[in-house]
């Protein structure tokens, strides 16, 4: 698969942006094991064309991440085109729009999957889009806003035809947020159309590594984009390509290996962000690595309270060692059933 002239292999596995998740320090643990492609954090339109510090900030990324796409989002064209400028001068790879955020106050905007309910300015935003930049240009949206605009076959035509050189489609409508079971029908009829040329990549409820392979078998997709699975369980990149090569599970994680992994990650939230910003931004991933063990509701406290580095590690180790015989595969059976703890503000995707 190719976005533009990106390389990206067979079956490539993509990191969904995800507002407070994907930052630096977490796209370097997924890049570790094996994601293709990641993205920023969405970043406002308005945010950017304002300089505002926190939007600027999430332009920053680093060689080791490539390829990697900044995405954007917002509701008023001149801005989201004059946004599109300044994102290209950070040196991504790929400049994506979302069209796809469910998020009330993004969507009642007009932004986002709002954007599903005015096709035309949709279109002809992307249009302005691909003129102004010289990066390629690709986009991220739903089947649809509701049960009853599901027109996501045309709009992908609409959209190949302005210029965009892949589109990632979330198998629900704007309405349905995150709730019931991604829709790939829809997914796969894009896909197949033969208007089609450009790269399509599924998202939705991909959770496993039998999951990822039913959907590039069952719907022919170039590339699978994972969101919210990836949450306190990155090595799932690996997991699924270990799945591909062999067709057989890779043997699941134990505690110390979630500990090491836990603590890299720490410090480089700290090295990325400083203390005690880093910190703060770290607790909802310590307490998902090491979901349902039993329990833990005094470790967990101590892991979202102390703003102590040494501290943390030194209890993370403790985690390691008092853990030392648990069996790993019951811990992420039970996270997969159960999900993974999000942050307040859900992802944007």
């Amino acid at each position: 698969m190719k976005i533009g002239t990106i390389d990206l292999g067979e079956r490539p596995l993509f990191l969904a942006p995800m507002e407070d998740v994907t930052d630096p320090s977490f796209r370097y643990i997924c890049k570790q094991f094996g994601a293709d492609m990641m993205y920023t954090e969405f970043i406002s339109s308005d945010g950017l064309i304002r300089d505002a510090k926190t939007s600027v900030k999430k332009l920053e990324i680093y060689d080791y991440e490539r390829p990697i796409g900044i995405q954007l989002y917002g509701h008023l064209l001149e801005p989201m085109v004059e946004a599109a400028r300044i994102a290209e001068a950070a040196n991504p790879d790929v400049i994506d729009i979302n069209f796809g955020c469910p998020v009330r106050k993004i969507a009642a905007r007009g932004a986002g999957s709002g954007m599903m309910k005015n096709i035309p300015l949709m279109v002809q935003m992307t249009e302005e889009i691909v003129k102004a930049v010289k990066l390629p240009v690709t986009v991220k949206t739903r089947l649809g806003y509701d049960e009853e605009s599901k027109h996501i076959v045309g709009i992908a035509e609409r959209l190949q035809d302005v210029g965009i050189q892949a589109l990632t489609i979330h198998g629900r409508t704007r309405a349905q947020l995150y709730r019931g079971e991604a829709d790939w029908t829809l997914i796969g009829e894009v896909k197949n159309n033969p208007r089609m040329h450009i790269p399509i990549i599924g998202n939705g409820d991909v959770t496993s590594p039998e999951i990822a392979k039913a959907m590039f078998d069952r719907y022919g997709v170039d590339g699978i984009m994972i969101a919210r699975a990836t949450y306190g369980r990155p090595w799932i990149f690996k997991e699924i390509k270990h799945y591909f090569a062999t067709g057989e599970l890779m043997p699941p994680l134990t505690v110390r290996e979630k500990a090491d992994l836990a603590k890299s990650h720490l410090l480089k939230s700290v090295e990325v962000k400083g203390s005690p910003r880093g910190i703060f931004e770290m607790r909802r991933h310590l307490t998902n690595y090491f979901k349902a063990l039993p329990h833990f509701k005094e470790t967990r406290q101590k892991l979202v309270t102390s703003l102590d580095v040494n501290e943390l590690l030194e209890t993370i180790e403790q985690v390691a060692v008092k853990y030392a015989d648990f069996n790993s595969s019951d811990s992420d059976s039970q996270a997969y059933s159960a999900g993974p703890d999000f942050p307040s503000a859900p992802e944007h995707s």
